[in-house]
């Protein structure tokens, strides 16, 4: 990918800094991506509290994702949205116009595929007279577990029964039925207290890929051991040995198709509604709107990641100063999926 040289203007030690490959699946390359997008999404904040809802596609449709994932994680993202603002516009539950930012993670622990979407859903709405209206109990419950697990299924079944029938996708006849005999995965958490803190989750989530570094734990005789988390277990921290293809195998499993939008805004935080929305239920709520604060790269790294770029590492002292550029010896891997499509595999 090529780099950049720099040397400190007091000791001369060298620091050598190369180019990122931007790619969204690398576990080096998100950091700065990430603090950007979660400073844009500080400006949207509103002074109420904010659900973490959970919608989790059955194992039953994982090899249809695998064959299809774009199709498969687009009806995702439209059911889970549906869903929401099925119950949202119900005056028994909310009556008013609600919002979501949707996150798409397709891992498990284990790198297994395991299709879900992590969503932030503020606890209320705006009325059709632009006034802000808090969930139930001002705010402290979303909506009944059981009933958005129902909807969300109902809504995402009818989608792939037009689906297959349109594209005639073969599949297996008692899929249909297998669907629906038993309850989909649906998990509506505790509130956040403060807006704040749903900034730090976040981050967890928006910018992660399948498995971080700090996971690995040795690589040997083509052995990979990681560390993963139990929840069958109740959260043991345990560590799984592979080989390196099956690693691979595993790791390639959640590369998204090229241009695929996996951080989705619906509603009133909507690029095309949220401008007005939100002044409005600031409006409604008393809140000041926040201040926009600087996105430069340098900025973000020695403000948020503390770390500055041009302090020098060794002394502390002096000022890194580049000396040299050195061009990429090739471009960027071509996607997957562009590689399949062309070659007809």
């Amino acid at each position: 990918m090529g780099g950049h040289v720099y040397a400190c203007d007091k000791c001369g030690s060298i620091r050598v800094a190369f180019n990122s490959c931007r790619n969204r699946h690398c576990p080096k390359c998100q950091s700065i991506d990430r603090e950007r997008w979660i400073i844009k999404r500080e400006e949207d904040l509103l002074p109420v509290r904010y659900f973490h809802v959970v919608f989790t596609l059955p194992d039953k449709l994982n090899i249809l994702c695998l064959q299809h994932p774009s199709a498969m994680y687009n009806m995702l993202f439209s059911s889970a949205w549906e869903t929401m603002e099925t119950f949202g516009y119900d005056y028994r539950h909310l009556g008013a116009a609600t919002g979501m930012t949707a996150v798409l993670h397709t891992w498990g622990q284990t790198l297994v595929l395991h299709p879900h979407l992590h969503c932030i859903v503020p606890a209320g709405g705006l009325t059709v007279q632009g006034k802000w209206r808090h969930t139930k109990q001002q705010g402290k419950y979303l909506y009944p577990r059981g009933a958005l697990s129902s909807v969300f299924r109902a809504k995402y079944v009818e989608k792939l029964r037009r689906w297959i029938k349109q594209e005639n996708i073969p599949v297996d006849k008692t899929l249909f039925r297998d669907l629906f005999h038993n309850s989909w995965v649906v998990d509506a958490r505790e509130p956040f207290e403060k807006a704040e803190n749903v900034i730090e989750y976040l981050a967890r989530y928006t910018h992660k890929v399948a498995i971080s570094n700090y996971r690995l734990v040795s690589i040997d005789n083509d052995a990979i051991v990681f560390r993963y988390k139990d929840y069958r277990d109740s959260g043991q921290h345990k560590t799984m040995s592979l080989n390196a293809t099956d690693f691979l195998q595993r790791f390639c499993l959640h590369i998204l198709p090229c241009g695929f939008v996996r951080i989705r805004h619906y509603g009133i935080l909507s690029t095309r509604r949220k401008s007005q929305c939100l002044e409005d239920a600031r409006f409604s709520l008393g809140a000041a709107t926040p201040q926009k604060q600087t996105t430069d790269w340098k900025t973000i790294a020695f403000k948020r990641l503390g770390f500055d770029p041009d302090r020098c590492p060794s002394c502390g002292e002096g000022k890194m100063v580049l000396i040299e550029k050195f061009p990429p010896e090739r471009g960027p891997p071509k996607s997957i999926f562009n590689l399949i499509k062309r070659d007809g595999f």
